[in-house]
C-alpha cells in the first residue's frame, strides 16, 4: 500500500507499468459498470467530453482498450470502430478505469482535451476541460513550485512504450465512488467512531501515448474502503497516522484533515497501539 512506502514527500511517484498491467477488472466489475453506464446515460454531460479535433484519439484509445481487454482479460470484444463521444460512451461501460485524454497545444503545454470521468474525487471534468497541467493542479499546495517542470518534462517524453503509473490515496467522509462534491465535515465524527465513520480512497493512476495520436492518455482507478477495515492490516493505522503528521499544513489542508484529524489520529493511534501488543516482560539473566 502506498502509505506503507513513507515517509511522505512531494512527488510524482512513477513506476514503470507492464503493459498487460495496464487496466484491472475484479469482483466488483458488474456493480461497478453498471454504476458508469447509469451515470454516462443520466448525466451524459457532466461525465464525458471530447473537444474538437480529439476524435481520432478516442478512437484509437477505444480500439487499444478492446484489444486489451480481449488479450489480457478473455473478453470476447468485437473491435466498436466508433469516435469521438461515442468512442468514450462506449469504453466508460467497459472498464472500471476513468480515462482522460491530454494532447500539447502550439506551445507544448498540454491540456485536458476529452475523457470519461464517472468517479471523480473532488473535482469536474467540466471544470477541468481544456486547461493545462499546471492549471489543472494549482489547487494541489507545492504543485507549482516542486512538480510543475518536472511533470511538464515527463509529459513531453513520454513514449508509447513505457507506460507508468503511480498511487494517491486520502480519507474521506462517504463511500460513493462517484464524489465530485468539496469535502465536507462528518456530523458525530469522535476518536470512538472514526473507523466506522471514515473511508480510505485509493487511486491507481497510470499514464501511457497513444502512438498514432500523440495524445497522453491518463486512467484512474478508484478503491474506497471501510478505514475500519483496511487500518487493522498489520502495518497500516501506524503508517497512515505517520503519513498524516508529516504532511505540511498546506497539503493537510487539502486533504481535509482539519476536517478529521482530531478524532482520525486518536483512533488510528489507539488501533496501532492494540496491533503491536502488550510490551514484552525481560527475560531473566
Amino acid at each position: 500500500m502506498v502509505f506503507l512506502d513513507g515517509p511522505w514527500r512531494m512527488a510524482m511517484g512513477l513506476r514503470p507499468l507492464a503493459p498487460a498491467d495496464w487496466l484491472w477488472r475484479d469482483d466488483r466489475v458488474e456493480p461497478e459498470l453498471a454504476l458508469r453506464r447509469k451515470l454516462i446515460a443520466e448525466q451524459p454531460d457532466e461525465v464525458l467530453a471530447c473537444l474538437p479535433g480529439m476524435e481520432p484519439a478516442c478512437s484509437e484509445l477505444l480500439a487499444m482498450a478492446e484489444e486489451h481487454l480481449a488479450r489480457d482479460h478473455g473478453l470476447a470484444i468485437a473491435p466498436s470502430r466508433m469516435t469521438g463521444g461515442a468512442a468514450l460512451t462506449r469504453l466508460g461501460g467497459l472498464a472500471q478505469e476513468d480515462f482522460c485524454l491530454l494532447a500539447a497545444d502550439g506551445e507544448g503545454a498540454y491540456r485536458l482535451r476529452a475523457g470519461v470521468l464517472c468517479f471523480p474525487s473532488h473535482w469536474s471534468l467540466r471544470a477541468k476541460l481544456d486547461l493545462p497541467l499546471r492549471a489543472i493542479h494549482d489547487p494541489v499546495p507545492g504543485f507549482t513550485e516542486k512538480l510543475a517542470a518536472p511533470a511538464d518534462r515527463f509529459m513531453t517524453a513520454l513514449e508509447p512504450d513505457r507506460p507508468v503509473w503511480r498511487a494517491n490515496w486520502s480519507l474521506v467522509e462517504h463511500a460513493n465512488l462517484p464524489a465530485p462534491e468539496k469535502r465536507k465535515p462528518v456530523p458525530g465524527l469522535t476518536s470512538a467512531n472514526a473507523g466506522e465513520r471514515l473511508w480510505l480512497r485509493v487511486e491507481r493512476q497510470t499514464l501511457r501515448r497513444l502512438p498514432e495520436s500523440r495524445a497522453v492518455v491518463f486512467t484512474i482507478r478508484s478503491f474506497v474502503r471501510a478505514l475500519g477495515e483496511v487500518a487493522r492490516l498489520p502495518g497500516v493505522a501506524a503508517a497512515i497516522a505517520a503519513r498524516l503528521r508529516e504532511m505540511p499544513p498546506g497539503m493537510a489542508g487539502y486533504k481535509g484533515l482539519p476536517l478529521i484529524g482530531e478524532a482520525v489520529l486518536p483512533w488510528l493511534d489507539r488501533v496501532a497501539e492494540e496491533a503491536a501488543g502488550p510490551p514484552r516482560a525481560e527475560l531473566p539473566a
